[in-house]
Order: C-alpha cells, then sequence, then structure tokens
C-alpha cells in the first residue's frame, strides 16, 4: 500500500512550485519528516518532508518541472513493490550458479559485494585471490569519498569527482615511494595529514568558501576528527592576524577564475521572479533617485564605546546598518508617503512600518521583513537581521516573512559600494541605498570657523516612485534620516 505526497502550500500568495532537486532517489528508505526534495517558488526556495516512513516507490515530477499546489510528487510505500521484483530474479538465478564452483562462489560474494553490484556472469571472475585484493582498495577510496560528500551541499551524483583526488593527495607512501605501496594508502585514515575526516555539514563548508579557507588544511576538534563551525572562524582570523602583521610582504590577492566562466546555465526560478518584477517595477513606476552625504562621526565612536558590551550581552555585532535602519524607519512615522503604496486611483498609508532588508544569496537576492521596524531598538533590529539574514541563506526562512514590507532598506556599502541607485519593487514606491562608511577629509564648523577634520562619511541614496512621491518630500525624509544620524544619540535606543 502506498501514500502520494502532494505539493504543500508554502505561503498565503503561493500557487505552484518548482522541483529544483530531489534528494531521495527510487528505492531509497526515507524516515518522517526526512527531506525528499528541495522546491523553489517566488517567496523561497525550501525542502519538502515526507509526512510518512516507508520507500520511494514513483517520483512523479521530475527536476525543473513546475506544478500546482496539491499535485502529487511521489510514492511513498511499504517497499512491497519494489522489493519483490528483485526477489524474482534472485530465485531464478539460484539454480543457474548452484552447478558451478558453490562453495568459491559463496566465499567470493561478500568480498564483491562490498565493492559493486556485478553482473550475475562476472562473479566467476572474482574467485581467484589476487583480483580480490586488487578490489579491496576501491571501496575504501570510494567510502571516504561518500564521507565527503555532503560537504559541498547536499549528496549529488554530479559534486563527488572534483573532490575525489583530496583523500588520496595527503596519504601517497606512508612506508615507501613506490608506486604499488600507493594504491592501498587511501584506505588508511592518515588523521595527521591535516585533510578533512568524514561528513562536513554544508554550513561548515559554505562559511570555509565565504572565510577564503582550504577545508583540507584543518585539522577538526570535533568528535572523529569532524571539522566545526568553530574551526573554520578560528583559521579565518589566524590568516587575518597573519596578513595584518606583515601587510608589506602581502600582495595583490590572485583573481579567481569563476566555474560559470564559458558556461550557460538556465536561469532559477528565483531569479526569473525578480527579472520579470524588476521590469514590471521600472515600467509601472517613474523612478528616479536623491542621494545626501552624512557625517557619522558620532555614530561611530558611539559605536566604538559600546560595541564590546553589545556583542557580550546579545551575541550580535553592532554594525552600522542597525542605525540607518532604525533613523529611517522613525523618519518613516513623520514622512509616510514614502512608506505608502498605489492602489488604483488610491494612496494607501500603512499604520505600520514593515522594513525589508535586501540579503544577497548564492540564489539571488531575497527580501526578508522586518516587521514594526519603528518600534525596535537597536539590539532588536540587530538580533532581527543577523537572525533573518542567516535564516535566508541557509534557506530556512519561511514564505509569509519574505511578504508585507512597507519600505526597504538594501546595504549595498557592505560590498564596498560608495552608493548606488536602487530599484523599486512594487507594490512599494521607495527604498533606501546606504553605502560604505569611509573616512575622509571634509570641511567643518567649530566655534565660528571653518577648518579641515577626518571624519566618516557615507551616501545614502533614496530611490523613489516619482508618481505619488515629488523630490521634496524625498529630499525632507532623506535630511530626517541625516539629522538623526549626525546627532548621534542613540543611548535611549541602545537596547541593552
Amino acid at each position: 500500500m502506498s501514500e502520494s505526497v502532494n505539493l504543500p502550500a508554502l505561503g498565503e500568495s503561493v500557487t505552484e512550485g518548482t522541483v529544483t532537486r530531489w534528494l531521495k532517489n527510487v528505492g531509497d528508505r526515507v524516515e518522517v519528516d526526512e527531506p525528499l526534495l528541495e522546491v523553489s517558488t517566488d517567496k523561497v526556495d525550501t525542502e519538502i518532508p515526507s509526512p510518512v516512513a516507508g520507500v520511494i516507490e514513483e517520483i512523479l515530477v521530475g527536476e525543473d518541472e513546475t506544478v500546482e499546489v496539491g499535485t502529487a510528487l511521489v510514492r511513498i510505500g511499504d517497499g512491497s513493490a519494489s522489493e519483490a521484483p528483485a526477489a524474482e530474479p534472485e530465485a531464478a538465478a539460484e539454480p543457474e550458479q548452484a552447478p558451478e564452483a558453490p562453495a568459491e562462489a559463496e566465499a567470493e560474494e561478500p568480498v564483491v559485494a562490498s565493492s559493486a553490484a556485478p553482473a550475475p556472469g562476472e562473479e566467476s571472475a572474482a574467485s581467484a585471490p589476487e583480483p580480490a585484493d586488487a578490489v579491496d582498495p576501491a571501496p575504501a577510496v570510494k567510502q571516504d569519498d561518500a564521507g565527503q560528500q555532503p560537504a559541498a551541499a547536499q549528496p549529488e551524483a554530479t559534486q563527488p569527482s572534483s573532490e575525489q583526488p583530496a583523500p588520496s593527495a595527503p596519504t601517497p607512501s606512508p612506508a615507501t615511494g613506490s608506486s604499488e605501496s600507493a594504491t592501498p594508502a587511501p584506505a588508511a585514515p592518515a588523521p595527521s595529514s591535516g585533510a578533512p575526516v568524514g561528513y562536513v555539514t554544508p554550513l561548515v563548508r559554505k562559511l570555509a568558501n565565504e572565510k577564503g579557507v582550504d577545508i583540507s588544511t584543518l585539522t577538526g576538534s570535533g568528535v572523529g576528527g569532524r571539522i566545526r563551525k568553530e574551526d573554520v572562524l578560528a583559521a579565518a582570523e589566524a590568516a587575518t592576524s597573519s596578513a595584518a602583521a606583515t601587510p608589506e610582504s602581502a600582495g595583490p590577492a590572485p583573481i579567481e577564475v569563476s566555474p560559470l566562466r564559458g558556461t550557460t546555465v538556465p536561469m532559477s526560478r528565483l531569479r526569473k521572479v525578480v527579472a520579470e518584477r524588476a521590469v514590471q517595477s521600472m515600467q509601472a513606476m517613474a523612478q528616479l533617485t536623491s542621494v545626501v552625504e552624512v557625517d557619522v562621526t558620532k555614530v561611530a565612536a558611539f559605536r566604538d564605546a559600546h560595541k564590546g558590551a553589545f556583542l557580550e550581552k546579545t551575541g550580535n555585532k553592532l554594525s552600522f546598518l542597525p542605525f540607518f535602519t532604525l533613523a529611517a524607519a522613525e523618519a518613516l512615522k513623520a514622512h509616510p508617503k514614502l512608506n505608502a503604496t498605489v492602489d488604483g486611483d488610491s494612496i494607501v498609508y500603512p499604520d505600520h512600518e514593515h522594513v525589508a532588508m535586501a540579503v544577497d544569496t548564492e540564489r539571488g537576492l531575497l527580501t526578508p521583513v522586518l516587521k514594526n521596524a519603528s518600534d525596535l531598538d537597536l539590539a532588536g533590529i540587530a538580533g532581527q537581521i543577523a537572525d533573518l539574514a542567516q535564516r535566508t541563506r541557509d534557506n530556512k526562512l519561511k514564505p509569509d516573512e519574505l511578504a508585507g514590507g512597507t519600505f526597504t532598506v538594501t546595504n549595498t556599502g557592505s560590498r564596498g559600494a560608495l552608493f548606488d541607485t536602487p530599484v523599486v519593487f512594487l507594490p512599494q514606491v521607495a527604498i533606501l541605498g546606504t553605502g560604505i562608511v569611509v573616512k575622509r577629509p571634509v570641511v567643518i564648523k567649530a566655534d565660528g570657523s571653518e577648518s579641515i577634520a577626518i571624519r566618516s562619511m557615507v551616501y545614502l541614496a533614496l530611490s523613489y516612485d516619482h508618481r505619488i512621491v515629488d523630490g521634496a518630500d524625498a529630499a525632507r525624509f532623506l535630511v530626517a534620516v541625516k539629522d538623526r544620524l549626525e546627532g548621534g544619540d542613540f543611548t535611549s535606543k541602545l537596547g541593552i
């Protein structure tokens, strides 16, 4: 008896989804809540867990297929449908094998079965002891590769090929330098080589890629030598300290050639949705951008004075982004035109400020929402930003957490940009882009006279819909944000 698993509802406005990858194959056993497949929607990419335990009997929807909510994706049964046919050929094969050296066949069968599933006619070739020794190292290499395979993302047939040399490279000659002795060497664990042993989680692998840490050079501190997040962070910090200690000796970082170079790949569903909405928004709105320059020296001093205690009490770093977000959310209360939406011939002014935060991910740009941002303090905003950003990158957001934004903040300065002209996405009418904070000489007034001083400066760029927001409205909003930041008094809003 089998049961169908259907595509569940993944949000209020989500009506369909695209199967991006199957995590299980026909014949695999799954437990309750074990991930079956990955699905991409116009809101979020997510895994679909199994509601029942059993064996995959039939996959009904292929990868890259788009289906509506409620469509049957896979059939899961007790395994009887897949086991019965397999038992019949085995039973039929027994009388044929019986006349041919039954004792030798039985002795050699476990060795061959441990490495691969041979054809029935090939069993006699494995009867000699010497070929059995030759087969033995191969499973050890495959098992080691299988242990490392999930580190790239999820177990996937296309991944191991590029990682197979990893376990064999550090252990070529444990005793002698002969070519024969190198053959069985991969079967040894070689813990002292520094190569990753066993399973490396996708999160750790992703963190290592972001920090530029080569996992093969690390010795894991976890159980059985497993590499943990702390090992990667320690290696990244050590590399940073080493680079800072010898800045003159360090040359320019080599340019890493992208694996996408020279390839053609189909657009993901998320990229298609972003592209369609960007074009639609640009065509439906009269968009333009206003920019102001803000002196955030007082904010920088306030941040330096409190970032240690802030990190200790909240567990989050106090960056400039929570200050920008708080100042914008407060200004929206006094300038609701920037927080409005257009509904036909009407303008809707919400009674809340739900600020969407643009998050850069490997899958594309996503905008999780800080609900009621104007009611939060710096600790609340920093905590929600860290939580939403991490869960966005880990693909663990709920679809509704991406909906309902009334205004957007995008921190392009985190990648080094001075400022940009961000695109407003319907139904919102404004988006604030924050540039990188840099120190430079500027003219300031002190005691009635002018002087040149080194100040921390940033550009804030506001793109808006000119259908309902005039340039004067945008300027007033930006000046309100500028005055709040240049005042630098956030003691009552620190939240610790």
